[in-house]
């Protein structure tokens, strides 16, 4: 059976959807703040990896890990799933069918008790 990696069609669908991704999580002003001052060449290069990485292709992520990634950035949970929302959107606007969408999600749900932030109680 293809990896998803290659039911969505490989290298030139994840460019696209990292692309989609950041053009709709850009133009979002709840998220916007978050990424002032980030090289997005470089957040989607490390974007592109990821996701192939992630949805079975043949890359392997080197980046850092999740919490060291967003580490001091106080993502609030709903940021967390407006992005996923994003992805979701951008995932269907490139074409990928709704049930590997939900397949996506689901593996990304993990992901959020690594991303997200809550203050310590004081």
């Amino acid at each position: 059976m293809a990896s998803i990696y290659d039911q969505v069609g490989g290298a030139e669908a994840v460019a696209a959807v990292v692309d989609e991704f950041y053009t709709r999580v850009i133009a979002d002003p709840t998220l916007a703040s978050y990424f002032e001052n980030v090289d997005m060449g470089k957040l989607k290069a490390h974007q592109r990896s990821f996701v192939a990485a992630a949805l079975g292709g043949p890359q392997e992520y080197r980046g850092k890990t999740m919490d060291q990634a967003h580490a001091g950035l106080a993502i609030t949970g709903e940021a967390f799933d407006t992005v996923v929302g994003h992805l979701a959107g951008a995932l269907a606007a490139c074409g990928v069918p709704e049930e590997t969408i939900g397949t996506i999600a689901a593996a990304l749900a993990p992901l959020k008790e690594q991303i997200v932030q809550t203050p310590a109680a004081a």
